[in-house]
Protein backbone atom coordinates (compact mmCIF):
# COMPACT_ATOMS: atom_id res chain seq x y z
CA UNK A 1 0.00 0.00 0.00
CA UNK A 2 1.55 3.34 -0.95
CA UNK A 3 2.04 6.27 2.28
CA UNK A 4 0.41 9.42 1.36
CA UNK A 5 2.80 12.15 1.78
CA UNK A 6 3.06 14.38 5.16
CA UNK A 7 4.13 17.80 4.75
CA UNK A 8 6.20 18.08 7.57
CA UNK A 9 7.62 21.62 9.34
CA UNK A 10 8.89 22.72 12.88
CA UNK A 11 8.80 25.69 14.89
CA UNK A 12 12.27 26.92 15.08
CA UNK A 13 11.51 26.52 18.74
CA UNK A 14 11.00 22.89 18.23
CA UNK A 15 13.97 22.47 16.20
CA UNK A 16 16.37 23.82 18.85
CA UNK A 17 14.64 21.67 21.54
CA UNK A 18 15.85 18.69 18.97
CA UNK A 19 19.11 19.89 18.09
CA UNK A 20 20.32 21.90 20.11
CA UNK A 21 21.20 25.55 19.63
CA UNK A 22 20.41 29.06 21.22
CA UNK A 23 17.33 30.52 18.99
CA UNK A 24 17.85 34.26 18.64
CA UNK A 25 14.64 36.62 17.39
CA UNK A 26 11.12 34.57 16.74
CA UNK A 27 10.97 31.08 18.10
CA UNK A 28 7.50 30.65 16.47
CA UNK A 29 8.52 31.05 12.75
CA UNK A 30 7.69 27.31 11.20
CA UNK A 31 10.29 25.86 9.14
CA UNK A 32 9.28 23.36 6.19
CA UNK A 33 12.64 23.20 4.20
CA UNK A 34 15.96 23.61 4.26
CA UNK A 35 18.01 25.93 1.62
CA UNK A 36 20.85 28.29 0.20
CA UNK A 37 21.34 31.62 1.69
CA UNK A 38 20.67 33.06 -1.87
CA UNK A 39 18.00 30.63 -2.86
CA UNK A 40 15.98 30.40 0.42
CA UNK A 41 12.53 32.16 0.82
CA UNK A 42 9.29 32.18 2.97
CA UNK A 43 9.43 29.39 5.27
CA UNK A 44 12.96 28.05 4.73
CA UNK A 45 16.05 27.93 6.54
CA UNK A 46 19.25 28.85 5.15
CA UNK A 47 22.97 28.26 6.62
CA UNK A 48 26.24 30.19 6.62
CA UNK A 49 29.08 27.39 7.24
CA UNK A 50 32.18 29.34 4.55
CA UNK A 51 32.74 33.00 5.64
CA UNK A 52 33.10 33.90 1.60
CA UNK A 53 29.15 33.53 1.72
CA UNK A 54 28.89 35.97 4.59
CA UNK A 55 27.68 38.93 2.15
CA UNK A 56 24.75 37.02 1.31
CA UNK A 57 23.33 37.70 5.01
CA UNK A 58 22.25 41.14 4.36
CA UNK A 59 20.08 40.00 0.81
CA UNK A 60 18.82 36.48 1.83
CA UNK A 61 14.82 36.18 2.33
CA UNK A 62 15.21 33.03 4.40
CA UNK A 63 12.44 32.78 7.27
CA UNK A 64 15.87 31.61 9.54
CA UNK A 65 19.64 31.16 9.39
CA UNK A 66 22.04 28.70 11.17
CA UNK A 67 24.84 31.15 12.30
CA UNK A 68 28.09 30.24 14.24
CA UNK A 69 28.52 32.40 17.37
CA UNK A 70 30.97 34.65 15.36
CA UNK A 71 28.87 35.18 12.59
CA UNK A 72 25.19 36.03 14.85
CA UNK A 73 26.40 39.02 16.31
CA UNK A 74 25.09 41.84 14.84
CA UNK A 75 22.33 39.82 11.93
CA UNK A 76 19.06 41.19 13.04
CA UNK A 77 16.85 38.50 12.13
CA UNK A 78 15.95 35.28 13.17
CA UNK A 79 18.93 32.36 13.59
CA UNK A 80 19.59 29.36 15.44
CA UNK A 81 23.17 29.70 17.03
CA UNK A 82 25.33 26.70 16.85
CA UNK A 83 28.88 25.71 16.86
CA UNK A 84 28.91 24.10 13.61
CA UNK A 85 26.25 25.40 11.20
CA UNK A 86 27.00 23.03 8.43
CA UNK A 87 26.79 19.86 10.42
CA UNK A 88 23.09 21.73 11.98
CA UNK A 89 22.24 22.36 8.59
CA UNK A 90 22.42 18.20 8.02
CA UNK A 91 20.93 17.50 10.82
CA UNK A 92 17.56 19.84 10.16
CA UNK A 93 17.69 18.61 6.46
CA UNK A 94 17.11 14.92 8.24
CA UNK A 95 14.23 16.24 10.22
CA UNK A 96 12.70 17.77 7.73
CA UNK A 97 13.00 14.79 4.43
CA UNK A 98 12.78 11.94 6.67
CA UNK A 99 14.00 8.84 4.57
CA UNK A 100 10.40 7.38 3.63
CA UNK A 101 10.02 3.42 2.00
CA UNK A 102 6.90 5.07 0.02
CA UNK A 103 5.28 1.40 0.79
CA UNK A 104 4.54 -0.71 4.28
CA UNK A 105 4.47 -4.53 4.51
CA UNK A 106 5.13 -7.37 2.47
CA UNK A 107 4.58 -6.77 -1.53
CA UNK A 108 2.95 -9.72 -3.17
CA UNK A 109 5.56 -10.64 -5.55
CA UNK A 110 8.42 -10.56 -2.90
CA UNK A 111 10.12 -14.09 -1.89
CA UNK A 112 9.99 -14.72 1.87
CA UNK A 113 11.61 -17.80 3.29
CA UNK A 114 12.64 -16.21 6.48
CA UNK A 115 10.10 -14.97 9.64
CA UNK A 116 10.33 -11.21 9.46
CA UNK A 117 9.00 -8.23 11.80
CA UNK A 118 5.64 -6.51 11.02
CA UNK A 119 7.35 -3.68 11.19
CA UNK A 120 9.62 -4.34 7.97
CA UNK A 121 8.57 -3.19 4.63
CA UNK A 122 9.69 -4.95 1.27
CA UNK A 123 9.22 -4.14 -1.69
CA UNK A 124 8.37 -5.92 -5.03
CA UNK A 125 10.50 -8.49 -6.77
CA UNK A 126 12.73 -9.34 -3.26
CA UNK A 127 14.09 -12.53 -2.63
CA UNK A 128 15.20 -13.01 0.87
CA UNK A 129 16.54 -16.28 1.64
CA UNK A 130 16.78 -18.79 4.70
CA UNK A 131 17.81 -17.96 8.48
CA UNK A 132 17.43 -14.28 7.61
CA UNK A 133 17.08 -12.39 10.68
CA UNK A 134 15.37 -8.50 9.88
CA UNK A 135 15.71 -5.67 12.51
CA UNK A 136 12.50 -3.96 13.21
CA UNK A 137 11.69 -1.31 10.52
CA UNK A 138 14.25 -2.09 7.69
CA UNK A 139 12.83 -1.12 4.51
CA UNK A 140 14.19 -3.23 1.23
CA UNK A 141 13.17 -1.55 -1.64
CA UNK A 142 12.24 -3.55 -5.40
CA UNK A 143 14.81 -6.51 -6.78
CA UNK A 144 16.72 -6.80 -3.29
CA UNK A 145 18.43 -9.94 -2.79
CA UNK A 146 19.30 -11.06 0.65
CA UNK A 147 21.19 -14.24 1.02
CA UNK A 148 20.36 -17.59 3.80
CA UNK A 149 21.57 -16.40 7.41
CA UNK A 150 22.02 -12.83 6.77
CA UNK A 151 21.61 -10.53 9.67
CA UNK A 152 20.60 -6.59 8.96
CA UNK A 153 19.89 -4.41 12.22
CA UNK A 154 17.28 -2.20 13.40
CA UNK A 155 15.87 1.24 10.75
CA UNK A 156 18.44 -0.06 8.19
CA UNK A 157 17.65 0.44 4.52
CA UNK A 158 18.77 -1.08 1.43
CA UNK A 159 17.62 0.77 -2.13
CA UNK A 160 16.57 -1.17 -5.26
CA UNK A 161 18.86 -4.10 -6.74
CA UNK A 162 21.00 -4.39 -4.06
CA UNK A 163 22.59 -7.88 -3.39
CA UNK A 164 23.75 -9.18 0.14
CA UNK A 165 25.48 -12.77 -0.08
CA UNK A 166 25.09 -15.21 2.66
CA UNK A 167 26.52 -15.18 5.71
CA UNK A 168 26.93 -11.29 6.05
CA UNK A 169 26.10 -8.72 8.89
CA UNK A 170 24.66 -5.43 8.72
CA UNK A 171 24.40 -3.14 11.92
CA UNK A 172 21.76 -0.79 12.79
CA UNK A 173 20.89 2.02 10.71
CA UNK A 174 23.03 1.04 7.90
CA UNK A 175 22.05 2.46 4.33
CA UNK A 176 22.79 0.71 1.24
CA UNK A 177 22.63 2.35 -2.31
CA UNK A 178 21.25 0.49 -5.80
CA UNK A 179 23.55 -1.77 -7.01
CA UNK A 180 25.91 -2.39 -4.34
CA UNK A 181 26.94 -6.26 -3.67
CA UNK A 182 28.39 -6.81 -0.25
CA UNK A 183 29.79 -10.20 0.35
CA UNK A 184 30.88 -11.26 -3.34
CA UNK A 185 34.51 -13.44 -3.51
CA UNK A 186 37.26 -11.80 -3.01
CA UNK A 187 39.69 -12.00 -5.82
CA UNK A 188 41.55 -15.29 -4.44
CA UNK A 189 43.25 -17.47 -6.81
CA UNK A 190 46.65 -19.86 -6.27
CA UNK A 191 48.94 -20.01 -9.08
CA UNK A 192 49.64 -23.47 -10.57
CA UNK A 193 51.90 -22.98 -13.48
CA UNK A 194 49.96 -20.95 -16.03
CA UNK A 195 46.76 -21.96 -14.62
CA UNK A 196 44.65 -20.62 -11.44
CA UNK A 197 43.46 -22.67 -8.73
CA UNK A 198 40.53 -20.28 -7.21
CA UNK A 199 40.48 -20.19 -3.29
CA UNK A 200 36.92 -20.59 -1.55
CA UNK A 201 36.48 -17.27 0.19
CA UNK A 202 34.87 -18.79 3.76
CA UNK A 203 34.86 -15.64 5.68
CA UNK A 204 32.00 -12.88 5.67
CA UNK A 205 31.50 -9.22 5.44
CA UNK A 206 30.51 -7.70 9.14
CA UNK A 207 29.46 -3.95 8.72
CA UNK A 208 29.01 -1.63 11.96
CA UNK A 209 26.28 0.34 12.86
CA UNK A 210 24.90 3.59 10.96
CA UNK A 211 27.19 2.93 7.71
CA UNK A 212 26.59 4.23 4.65
CA UNK A 213 27.15 2.85 1.36
CA UNK A 214 27.54 4.18 -2.02
CA UNK A 215 25.68 3.20 -5.60
CA UNK A 216 27.80 -0.13 -7.19
CA UNK A 217 29.83 -0.31 -4.32
CA UNK A 218 31.33 -3.34 -3.40
CA UNK A 219 32.60 -4.80 -0.41
CA UNK A 220 33.98 -8.67 -1.02
CA UNK A 221 33.83 -11.56 1.53
CA UNK A 222 36.79 -12.47 3.73
CA UNK A 223 38.90 -15.57 2.59
CA UNK A 224 39.67 -16.89 6.02
CA UNK A 225 39.37 -13.95 8.40
CA UNK A 226 36.42 -11.11 7.64
CA UNK A 227 36.11 -8.45 5.79
CA UNK A 228 35.00 -5.62 9.02
CA UNK A 229 33.14 -2.05 8.24
CA UNK A 230 33.82 -0.25 11.39
CA UNK A 231 30.80 2.04 12.78
CA UNK A 232 29.84 5.35 11.08
CA UNK A 233 31.63 4.85 7.60
CA UNK A 234 30.97 6.68 4.90
CA UNK A 235 31.42 4.82 1.31
CA UNK A 236 30.75 6.57 -1.64
CA UNK A 237 30.14 5.28 -5.31
CA UNK A 238 31.97 3.03 -7.22
CA UNK A 239 33.98 1.83 -4.41
CA UNK A 240 35.60 -1.28 -4.47
CA UNK A 241 37.09 -2.91 -1.00
CA UNK A 242 38.42 -5.96 -1.31
CA UNK A 243 38.78 -9.56 0.74
CA UNK A 244 39.84 -9.17 4.79
CA UNK A 245 40.13 -5.60 4.79
CA UNK A 246 39.39 -3.53 8.01
CA UNK A 247 38.28 0.08 7.19
CA UNK A 248 38.20 1.73 11.21
CA UNK A 249 35.38 3.58 12.80
CA UNK A 250 33.97 7.05 10.90
CA UNK A 251 36.39 6.61 8.15
CA UNK A 252 35.05 8.05 4.78
CA UNK A 253 36.30 6.84 1.37
CA UNK A 254 35.08 8.97 -1.44
CA UNK A 255 33.90 7.67 -5.26
CA UNK A 256 36.39 5.45 -7.25
CA UNK A 257 38.43 4.38 -4.27
CA UNK A 258 39.96 1.00 -4.96
CA UNK A 259 41.17 -0.41 -1.83
CA UNK A 260 43.48 -4.31 -2.14
CA UNK A 261 43.11 -7.04 0.20
CA UNK A 262 44.22 -7.47 3.77
CA UNK A 263 44.63 -3.56 3.93
CA UNK A 264 43.91 -2.23 7.59
CA UNK A 265 43.04 1.93 8.37
CA UNK A 266 42.76 3.17 11.57
CA UNK A 267 39.60 5.40 12.75
CA UNK A 268 38.72 8.45 10.95
CA UNK A 269 40.54 7.87 7.89
CA UNK A 270 39.93 9.51 4.43
CA UNK A 271 41.02 8.55 1.24
CA UNK A 272 39.86 10.79 -1.13
CA UNK A 273 38.44 10.29 -5.06
CA UNK A 274 40.18 7.47 -7.28
CA UNK A 275 42.52 7.11 -4.75
CA UNK A 276 44.23 3.78 -4.50
CA UNK A 277 45.83 1.73 -1.85
CA UNK A 278 47.81 -1.36 -1.99
CA UNK A 279 47.62 -4.83 -0.09
CA UNK A 280 48.64 -6.00 2.80
CA UNK A 281 49.37 -1.99 4.45
CA UNK A 282 48.34 -0.44 7.17
CA UNK A 283 47.18 3.25 7.84
CA UNK A 284 47.06 4.67 11.11
CA UNK A 285 44.50 6.73 12.55
CA UNK A 286 43.30 10.09 11.16
CA UNK A 287 45.25 9.49 8.02
CA UNK A 288 44.48 11.40 4.80
CA UNK A 289 44.37 10.41 1.55
CA UNK A 290 44.38 12.80 -1.19
CA UNK A 291 42.47 12.28 -4.66
CA UNK A 292 44.08 10.06 -7.33
CA UNK A 293 46.57 9.19 -4.40
CA UNK A 294 48.22 5.96 -4.79
CA UNK A 295 49.36 4.16 -1.54
CA UNK A 296 52.32 1.78 -1.66
CA UNK A 297 53.80 1.34 1.98
CA UNK A 298 52.25 1.72 5.08
CA UNK A 299 51.50 5.00 7.23
CA UNK A 300 52.40 4.54 11.34
CA UNK A 301 52.02 8.42 12.08
CA UNK A 302 48.98 9.38 13.08
CA UNK A 303 46.78 12.28 11.59
CA UNK A 304 49.08 13.12 8.36
CA UNK A 305 47.94 13.68 5.29
CA UNK A 306 49.71 12.32 1.76
CA UNK A 307 49.46 13.21 -1.84
CA UNK A 308 51.02 11.39 -4.82
CA UNK A 309 49.56 13.15 -7.74
CA UNK A 310 51.58 14.14 -10.67
CA UNK A 311 49.88 18.01 -11.36
CA UNK A 312 48.25 18.82 -14.32
CA UNK A 313 49.96 20.38 -16.70
CA UNK A 314 50.00 20.91 -20.56
CA UNK A 315 50.84 17.95 -22.75
CA UNK A 316 54.39 19.06 -23.81
CA UNK A 317 55.27 20.66 -20.57
CA UNK A 318 54.40 16.92 -18.57
CA UNK A 319 56.48 15.05 -20.98
CA UNK A 320 59.17 17.85 -20.61
CA UNK A 321 59.04 17.32 -17.08
CA UNK A 322 58.79 13.32 -17.01
CA UNK A 323 61.79 12.84 -18.76
CA UNK A 324 63.62 15.02 -16.04
CA UNK A 325 62.21 12.69 -13.37
CA UNK A 326 63.16 9.58 -15.43
CA UNK A 327 66.65 10.95 -15.38
CA UNK A 328 66.45 12.16 -11.18
CA UNK A 329 67.97 7.92 -9.99
CA UNK A 330 71.24 9.04 -12.21
CA UNK A 331 71.20 12.64 -11.39
CA UNK A 332 70.89 12.10 -7.68
CA UNK A 333 73.93 9.55 -8.19
CA UNK A 334 76.18 12.09 -9.83
CA UNK A 335 75.14 14.75 -7.18
CA UNK A 336 76.38 11.81 -4.28
CA UNK A 337 79.74 11.95 -6.32
CA UNK A 338 80.18 15.48 -6.43
CA UNK A 339 79.70 15.45 -2.94
CA UNK A 340 82.43 12.90 -2.23
CA UNK A 341 84.76 15.21 -4.54
CA UNK A 342 84.06 18.02 -2.77
CA UNK A 343 84.73 16.67 0.92
CA UNK A 344 87.89 15.22 -0.37
CA UNK A 345 88.90 18.43 -1.80
CA UNK A 346 88.15 20.36 1.73
CA UNK A 347 90.23 17.63 3.23
CA UNK A 348 92.98 18.22 0.91
CA UNK A 349 92.49 21.65 1.85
Amino acid sequence: MQQSAKVISFTLAEIAAQLGGDVLGDGDIRIFQVSTLAAAGEGEIAFLANRKYRGQLQTTRAAAVLLSPADAAGYAGACIVTANPYAYYARVASLLNPAQAGFCGVHPSAVVDSVVPESVSIGPQVCIGRDVELGDNVVIHAGCVIGDGVRIGAGSMLYPNVTVYHGCELGERVIVHSGAVIGADGFGFAPEGKSWVKIPQIGVVRIGHDVEIGANTTIDRGALEDTLIGDGCKIDNLVQIAHNCRIGPNSVLAGCVGVAGSVTMGEHCVVGGAGMVTGHLSLAEGTTISAGSLVMKSIAEPGQRFTGVFPLDSHDDWVHNAAHIRRLGKLADRVSELEKKLKEIEIRD
